[in-house]
């Protein structure tokens, strides 16, 4: 799905006995869909594999991979087609062709947010990041909730200088409250596993469940910085 914000284009492959080839689409104007384009994906399934032009990625569970601009075949595979991988990616333009790279999830320490009396206790993973795989503007990770903790993202924030969308994953049958909108005009979406919510830079974006649960974040605009958010007061909102 291509969307407006920065150009960010969102997609998912569930390969099973046969790998899934990466389309070029029209929308890129271009001969091949990452000719001018970056793409950061995270494994939320079985075990599988990545293929992109020469290099090899044996994706576990939650493993996420960067592939650079100038990939020009990219294809999704299962290891047993009965637990299949479930590939999530984003894509945005770039315009450096950097090091492809494979972030297993077993060897990154995550940063532990929130307390328990805020219900909102969880484990930010980051992996496309200043610090980490490196990108020309794409920055990508996960936060988990654990369990007691149902709020994620709370107290709120906006990005004036990216767009963000999440991925809501281990709901099972629980459908998510999602919170968005201007801070003084807030909207809410029900959210069930496995949808996306687009989040405009001028947008809030937090959600609260009835059991823990996980989301992809991923973000594209003018810098990378993680932190460069501007926090709303909760007591503002609307």
């Amino acid at each position: 799905t291509f969307t407006d914000l920065d150009r960010l284009v969102v997609g998912g492959a569930i390969p099973l006995a046969s790998a899934l080839e990466l389309p070029n689409h029209k929308e890129t104007g271009r001969s091949f869909f990452l000719e001018q384009r970056e793409l950061g994906a995270i494994n939320l399934g079985g075990a599988g594999r990545i293929r992109a032009d020469g290099t090899l990625f044996e994706m576990a569970h939650l493993d996420g991979a960067y592939i650079p601009c100038g990939t020009r075949n990219v294809s999704f595979e299962s290891a047993d087609p009965a637990a299949p991988a479930r590939f999530y990616f984003l894509s945005c333009p770039a315009h450096q062709a950097l090091k492809p790279s494979h972030i297993r999830a077993s060897e990154v320490a995550p940063a532990v947010l929130g307390s328990v009396a805020g219900a909102n206790r969880r484990r930010l993973y980051k992996y496309i990041h200043e610090a980490g795989a490196q990108s020309c503007q794409l920055v990508m990770g996960f936060t988990v909730l654990e369990e007691g903790s149902v709020w994620n993202s709370f107290p709120p924030h906006t990005h004036n200088r990216r767009s963000e969308v999440y991925l809501y994953f281990d709901l099972g049958d629980r459908p998510l409250a999602h919170f968005m909108g201007q801070p003084q005009a807030t909207r809410h979406l029900f959210v069930h596993d496995g949808e996306a919510v687009l989040s405009p830079s001028w947008s809030i974006h937090c959600g609260a469940g009835y059991g823990n649960y996980g989301f992809v974040w991923g973000m594209a605009g003018e810098n990378k910085r993680f932190d460069d958010m501007d926090a709303v007061a909760p007591q503002d909102l609307r």
